[in-house]
């Protein structure tokens, strides 16, 4: 008897292992057939020390990495895995565990353990989400079957899908690998849209119908798209409207953010990333592209420089010079050898003045009452007007087209903000907060002049800003592609020609705002890429959008000459004056020439 007794504790013991190995082998294929980078979290095990240690040598020859902690990285949420045995006492408090809620979303997987018994219960409880990946392992002798378990959203029911079984052998029967194409279907759940409208309350009005086109593109192009997202994941679409953004005052979020941080909605319209408002959401694809920035044309090239230096290179320039002074000393020899033969009235007394005085006749094509007398100096005398002629003659040319010429000195914010342009913006609620966000010297700089400090503040409807920008000498901030539609209907084609953009934020492409660990936030991110990639975001942009004007062929236009055109050579007349002044009272010191009035 007691030896029988003996062999009966052996086989008994015998059993125990063989179904501990089975539970080890099917965590083992588990983590195996799912095909991605695991790090498995065995989440407070109340198994023996032999069984954990045979659990991770098991994976550890499988190549798996594992830990017996709580403890989670931050970097590695893409590979966790939690494995919970429900047997175990304390896994309802970890369910019921507030501070654990974030665990139970994407992207952290879990593999849950569970006899026979019915602990639905406890799971009906656990904060599911639709990208959840949580598998219900239940073990009946050696067989596990597994079932995901997800919900709609946070107040909605378990739903319950076969997800496979384990007999030895591994079982997958899910119909698709993928987890949006397993969860796109939200039964309905009702999603919420912010959006923004700031150019006229009627859009709310117009959001699906493309009329008033003109008026909040992005909000219409955003709402389409999330619309076809909605119906993607079969929710029931609803909207709120807001006229702010969205930005932190006092501590305080307004507007869209605001919408979306307390629930009342749960994505917004296309917005610019700011730093701050990564605390409270998350982004998830651009769908409606859009650029902010000061729009302006290009000044007159005689605006920014000094047009009458230009139409020769600094080579040229020097040839030039070289040339008059051979020429004045040339002149100079001639004209005195001639005075020694003979003298007249109208002939070179061969000084260096008087050779100066017929050089700079020639240089201008102006010519001169003295001349030279001998053949020799004559010809030298045709050679010069010969030679300045021509140099005289390109110069011209190229004056002419210079006072015409658009410059582009004007590219970055650097020159901007140097420029003598008037700065000014739309007179919209997002401009209001944009001047004023920055505190680097340059864009202080230009925030100073769209709203200075004394005097009205430089904001314009965008009607009167786009023909200030026709005009000329205007920059104007906006979104770009309503100022586009307006100059597709007002300016003439050689007045689109010259139009530059100047990024004044600087920011990367706007992207429709999430909430922080929203449970729909996968879900969205793939909805969107499908419409992106099917055509259909792109059709939409092009029918509500209007892209830079094309400068298809320039048409030459003659604008009339102005005092700003013609400074330089005004400034050479002042200047001119003020020496011979200089030069007419030394005169008068020296020779004693005193006038009596």
């Amino acid at each position: 008897m007691m030896l029988f007794g003996f062999i009966l504790i052996l086989l008994c013991n015998k059993d125990v292992r063989s179904k501990d190995l089975v539970t080890v082998n099917f965590i083992k294929s588990f983590v195996i057939k799912e095909h991605k980078p695991t790090y498995l979290v065995c989440y407070g095990l109340c198994w023996k020390k032999n069984q954990n240690l045979n659990l991770l040598k098991e994976l550890s020859n499988g190549g798996i990495r594992s830990i017996f902690s709580t403890h989670t990285s931050t970097y590695q949420e893409h590979e966790t895995m939690f494995l919970i045995d429900l047997d175990c006492p304390w896994s309802e408090e970890l369910f019921s565990n507030d501070s654990a809620s974030n665990l139970f979303a994407f992207p952290y997987r879990w593999l849950v353990l569970n006899s026979l018994e019915d602990k639905s219960n406890i799971l009906s409880d656990v904060p599911l989400s639709p990208g959840s990946d949580f598998v219900l392992a239940s073990r009946e002798n050696d067989t596990f079957t597994l079932h995901e378990l997800h919900k709609t959203s946070s107040i909605g029911e378990v739903i319950s899908n076969r997800r496979g079984y384990y007999n030895g052998t591994f079982f997958d029967i899910r119909p698709h690998k993928e987890l949006f194409r397993r969860r796109q279907n939200i039964m309905g759940h009702p999603l919420t849209m912010a959006n923004v409208i700031q150019d006229s309350n009627s859009t709310q009005y117009h959001l699906e119908d493309r009329l008033e086109a003109q008026h909040d593109s992005t909000a219409k192009i955003s709402w389409m798209v999330v619309k076809l997202a909605f119906q993607m994941l079969n929710a029931t679409p609803r909207y709120i409207l807001s006229h702010r953004w969205g930005y932190k005052q006092n501590g305080t979020w307004s507007g869209m953010i605001d919408d979306i941080l307390h629930n009342r909605a749960d994505l917004g319209t296309n917005c610019a990333v700011y730093t701050e408002r990564l605390d409270v959401i998350q982004y998830t694809d651009t769908i409606a592209p859009f650029k902010v920035g000061f729009i302006f044309r290009q000044p007159p090239l005689s605006y920014v420089t000094n047009i009458f230096s230009l139409p020769f290179s600094t080579e040229v320039w020097l040839a030039s010079i070289g040339c008059v002074v051979f020429s004045i000393i040339t002149l100079y020899f001639a004209s005195k050898w001639e005075v020694r033969l003979q003298r007249t009235p109208s002939q070179l007394d061969g000084t260096v003045s008087d050779a100066m005085l017929v050089t700079i006749s020639a240089f201008s094509q102006q010519g001169c009452t003295l001349e030279p007398r001998k053949a020799s100096g004559r010809m030298m005398l045709w050679v010069i007007f010969t030679a300045l002629m021509a140099l005289y003659a390109a110069y011209s040319a190229n004056i002419v087209v210079l006072l015409q010429a658009p410059s582009s000195a004007i590219r970055t914010l650097t020159q901007l903000s140097q420029s003598k342009l008037t700065l000014a913006a739309n007179d919209v609620d997002y401009n209001h907060f944009v001047f004023g966000m920055y505190s680097d010297a340059i864009r202080v700089k230009i925030t100073n002049r769209v709203k200075p400090l004394k005097g009205k503040a430089h904001f314009y409807e965008i009607k009167e800003g786009v023909e200030r920008i026709r005009q000329g000498l205007f920059a104007f901030h906006s979104i770009v592609e309503p100022v586009y539609r307006r100059v597709e209907q007002t300016f003439l084609e050689m007045e689109k020609c010259d139009l530059v953009e100047v990024d004044f934020m600087m920011g990367f492409n706007p992207f429709v705002p999430v909430k922080k660990d929203s449970p729909y936030l996968e879900l969205l991110k793939v909805s969107f890429k499908r419409i992106r990639e099917s055509g259909l975001q792109s059709a939409i942009n092009k029918r509500l959008q209007v892209p830079k004007p094309k400068c298809t062929h320039r048409i030459s236009a003659f604008n009339s000459v102005g005092i700003l055109d013609l400074w330089p050579v005004l400034a050479l007349m002042l200047y001119g004056t003020a020496v011979s002044l200089v030069i007419l009272l030394i005169e008068m010191m020296t020779f004693k020439m005193y006038v009596v009035i």
